[in-house]
């Protein structure tokens, strides 16, 4: 079946499913389906939604999944009414976040306990719950807000014992331009124990900036040598920068925000950094570095593994990004 087409004003849509006593399957494959989507039951077979483009292709797959059942269809739009405050009410997620928050704090308190691979386990897990949520938080209130911060705070007490030191975004401004030629045969120093921003740092300077680059990984910051270029920590020449992470700031001081592969693996970067719109190959991307920080003797050895794992993501995005033209 077709939907039919959404008059000027509609602001939801409703599916009406009748299905045959016979199809208990097909009844709660539907009604799983729409749970997922984020629907609001108001009868039996009788459900709404925000009428979000979004929504209407996985809404017209319940349809047809049904259609395809023997049973009687109709996704119908809806225009605002009176009780549009308590159609909204149908969809309040308090209940799924008080469970998240209780889970998150939970996890909190045994932080300290977990070993490195346990702890992104567990941040993946709690990334994918907290998602879930968002995505059908369709009229978002107080307890996002509540539970963004949550969110953030966690993230960071994880970065906190992942990779001490993490810097924190500098002030407004504009980061300045810097030429290439004067940043030859350096030597750059970031913080020893290589996590993602500081690995992915290190090879985009070898590979675009200064292919003759030599690297010291510190202890203690304080320690840096005064003619070394330091980057990701705070006070470093090249660190964080507003919501920027150090690899998208290397981009932009050295002119190379246009080249498509390095864009799409800055947001792989800053997804694993701080966190934002999820990438496909960050969660791979994350198991190997992991892997590898435990299996190599040091950070030499691991920028020179990390940096073949890097050049393949980005010859893949750039190629990917050369077939979309």
């Amino acid at each position: 079946m077709k939907p039919a087409p959404a008059p000027a004003g509609a602001d939801w849509r409703l599916l009406v499913i009748s299905l045959p006593t016979t199809a208990a399957t097909a009844r709660m494959r539907c009604w799983r389906a729409i749970k997922a989507l984020g629907g609001a039951a108001l009868r039996d077979g009788v459900y709404l939604l925000p009428n979000r483009p979004e929504l209407l292709q996985p809404l017209q797959a319940i349809a047809d999944d049904a259609a395809a059942q023997d049973g009687k269809v109709w996704l119908l739009p809806v225009l605002a009414m009176p009780e549009e405050a308590d159609y909204q009410a149908l969809f309040d997620r308090s209940a799924e976040y008080a469970a998240w928050t209780d889970e998150l704090a939970a996890a909190r308190a045994a932080m300290a306990s977990l070993g490195e691979a346990e702890l992104l386990r567990l941040a993946r897990r709690l990334g994918r719950g907290y998602d879930a949520i968002r995505r059908i938080d369709f009229f978002p209130g107080e307890l996002a807000s509540i539970a963004e911060a949550k969110w953030r705070d966690f993230n960071a007490a994880i970065d906190a014992v992942l990779s001490p030191g993490e810097p924190r975004g500098a002030a407004r401004g504009i980061i300045a331009r810097r030429d290439p030629a004067q940043y030859q045969g350096r030597r750059w120093a970031t913080r020893r124990h290589l996590w993602v921003d500081r690995v992915a740092c290190a090879w985009l300077i070898q590979r675009f900036i200064d292919p003759h680059a030599t690297f010291l990984w510190l202890d203690d910051v304080r320690q840096c040598p005064a003619d070394a270029l330091g980057f990701d920590f705070d006070g470093a020449t090249f660190t964080h920068f507003e919501d920027r992470v150090s690899f998208e700031v290397l981009l932009a001081s050295f002119g190379l925000e246009e080249d498509k592969g390095l864009s799409k693996l800055a947001q792989l970067v800053h997804v694993l950094d701080v966190g934002g719109a999820p990438v496909a190959e960050a969660s791979g991307f994350e198991a190997v570095l992991t892997g590898a920080r435990q299996r190599l003797p040091d950070d030499d050895a691991l920028l020179q593994e990390m940096s073949a794992v890097l050049e393949s993501l980005y010859t893949h995005y750039a190629g990917a990004a050369r077939r979309k033209r």
